[in-house]
């Protein structure tokens, strides 16, 4: 099993080669931006079905509502280039949020953004199918199972690490961006030497609903999904190559132009070809038919890259959640696993979790947007408010030079994107955006009570003040002939009690801790000074990984001593914190079940566990 994985995945990464996985910007834009970009693939069809529902002279109002989206999309870019600057490191809702507003608004921000990576990679694909089977039509009762092979091989891609992602997805994106503008290109072409610019008559649809400012309402923001994934960029900074900063403020204002400029393209030729919605034939391949002709193979290719980057569009998700989840693990509002970096330096755990739910989506959908993508504007647009909001806080708290600007741009950020929102959840409610407004704030309960529950059982197992730290080894008549070795994670309770009961059954003890990046070197080593004193029969062992894993040193070191020491019994042993709480168990002791995994593998010999059972 373990040898099917390095095949699948590839060989392990060395921790120094996580510089050498950066990405230079002509690679990172397609992982980053892949979701905005294909959004205009579907983004004018998703306008244009609310305004039919007015009859067919309702679709006049395209323009204007696409010239509305385009100018929100100009405030948002300008926006987040500001974050970008503010938060070099990565500048997503949640940091933004968590540093300037609270914890409170932070993690709703953080849940939207999770509904949202989720809801993106789920409606990515299922579009991306959709577009394979109005190409070819026999394929329509396989749409769920072919939505699912898509998440399977876009996740297979992300576990085998970053620049592969890259490398991958560049080309299906840039070859959709190149159709689009050769569309762009043909169209203009055709309406300067013959169509003309007068626009066609759609197909005549009766009105099932009066034109309103309710039902504009809805059109419009059925077409913002077109800014989904705008933050990936800000929330992604650490994928770019140095100076990273620079080059992701430079790629956001890249994909912000082109992204405004496609949707403007298939918005304007879809009103001047008098495109209606069909639900045998997307909008942007009816504008394709009108422009290349059937026959053509610029047709051909428009629909094979509009699948293509619809397909991979998933893999801003892909990029985006992982992330996200790993920071909230490190604030211990999620389970720490989900913070442990995979041999192929990527957060593993993350890309396992959103492969679960992307496919929980595609099942329930059924292979269908529909109802996915009234959803996940709602996640994106709550996130990029509080965001904006943070940033005003930050300006009006730092002041420094050009404070005031910068204040000003966020701010209209700000309550453009709050404005939106509300008219996401009001004219999307009953449509299934409910099940948002609901689902957010108990995502939050359950982040909250993750941290909770990380509080209490962090405070009984830490070392407090006034604690007895001291390690004895007793004084034998006759050697025992046998040596503890004890893996070290932290200086805990469990820690403590693991290496007193190594004294009672060794003439020596060696304590054994592999160094993270995290790790301080010399408070370790102070600790230890401070609990064995100068004390003869001890000894600390301090190991590097020079990979991401930090269990494989402690059992290639086990296996390295009992070669060198055959004449020698050796005792590993290992501290386990034994929760009162079911639930507990996934807070605890998951690197320590992996670590006793290893060594039944490597056939260790000895093995002991030293149950600390922590108080209710």
């Amino acid at each position: 099993m373990f040898s099917l994985a390095r095949r699948l995945l590839g060989a392990p990464l060395r921790r120094t080669e996580a510089d050498a996985e950066r990405l230079p910007s002509l690679e990172a834009l397609p992982i980053l931006s892949s979701d905005a970009l294909s959004s205009v693939a579907y983004a004018t069809e998703a306008a244009l079905g609310v305004l039919i529902l007015a009859g067919s002279q309702a679709l006049q109002l395209s323009l204007p509502i696409t010239a509305a989206i385009v100018l929100l999309i100009g405030i948002v870019v300008l926006s987040y280039r500001q974050t970008i600057e503010a938060y070099p490191q990565g500048g997503g809702s949640y940091v933004v949020a968590r540093e300037n507003l609270g914890t409170g608004p932070s993690l709703v921000a953080a849940a939207a953004l999770l509904v949202d990576y989720t809801l993106t990679a789920a409606v990515s694909l299922m579009a991306g199918t959709q577009a394979l089977t109005s190409l070819v039509p026999g394929l329509l009762p396989l749409e769920t199972p072919i939505a699912l092979l898509l998440l399977v091989l876009v996740g297979w891609a992300n576990l085998r690490g970053v620049k592969e992602a890259g490398r991958a997805f560049a080309i299906p994106t840039y070859a959709f961006v190149v159709m689009v503008a050769l569309l762009a290109l043909f169209g203009l072409q055709n309406l300067v030497f013959a169509h003309g610019f007068s626009p066609d008559a759609p197909p005549l649809v009766k009105a099932v609903e009066p034109l309103g400012i309710f039902l504009i309402l809805r059109a419009f923001s059925s077409g913002c999904s077109a800014m989904t994934g705008i933050e990936a960029i800000a929330n992604g900074v650490k994928v770019f190559r140095e100076p990273a900063a620079k080059r992701a403020q430079r790629t956001m204002l890249v994909m912000g132009t082109m992204l405004a400029l496609m949707f403007l393209a298939v918005s304007g030729l879809g009103w001047l070809y008098g495109v209606a919605p069909d639900p045998d034939r997307t909008v942007l391949a009816q504008i394709g038919l009108r422009v290349f002709g059937a026959g053509s193979p610029l047709f051909w290719a428009l629909q094979i890259t509009t699948l293509l980057i619809l397909a991979l569009a998933a893999n801003t998700a892909f990029a985006g959640f992982p992330r996200l989840a790993a920071m909230l693990a490190q604030d211990r509002f999620l389970p720490r696993q989900m913070a442990w970096i995979g041999d192929r330096l990527v957060f593993q755990n993350g890309i396992s979790v959103l492969l679960l739910a992307a496919g929980l989506v595609i099942v329930v959908c059924e292979g269908n947007t529909t109802v996915a993508v009234n959803l996940y504007a709602l996640g994106v647009f709550t996130a990029f408010t509080l965001s904006q909001a943070g940033m005003v806080v930050r300006w009006w708290r730092l002041r420094t030079a050009g404070w005031l600007g910068r204040l000003l741009m966020n701010a209209l950020g700000s309550i453009t994107t709050f404005v939106v929102l509300i008219v996401i959840v009001v004219s999307k409610f009953d449509e299934g955006a409910w099940t948002v407004v609901i689902a957010i704030p108990l995502l939050v309960a359950v982040l909250r009570r993750i941290h909770h529950r990380y509080s209490v059982v962090y405070r009984a197992i830490s070392l407090k003040p006034g604690d007895d730290l001291s390690l004895t080894l007793p004084q034998r008549r006759d050697p025992v002939g046998n040596t503890s070795l004890v893996w070290m994670a932290s200086w805990s309770r469990p820690t403590l009690e693991a290496l007193r009961y190594a004294t009672t059954v060794s003439d020596r003890v060696v304590g054994v801790w592999v160094c993270s990046q995290d790790d301080d070197r010399a408070q370790i080593a102070a600790q230890w000074a401070q609990s064995v004193g100068d004390q003869r029969g001890f000894e600390l062992r301090l190991l590097e990984s020079p990979y991401a894993s930090l269990l494989d040193p402690f059992v290639d070191f086990v296996a390295q001593e009992e070669q060198l020491h055959p004449e020698e019994t050796f005792t590993i042993v290992m501290p386990m914190g034994i929760p009162r709480y079911r639930f507990d168990h996934l807070l605890l002791n998951q690197r320590g079940d992996n670590m006793r995994r290893c060594l039944d593998a490597h056939r260790s010999r000895v093995f002991t566990l030293v149950r600390y059972y922590l108080p209710a």
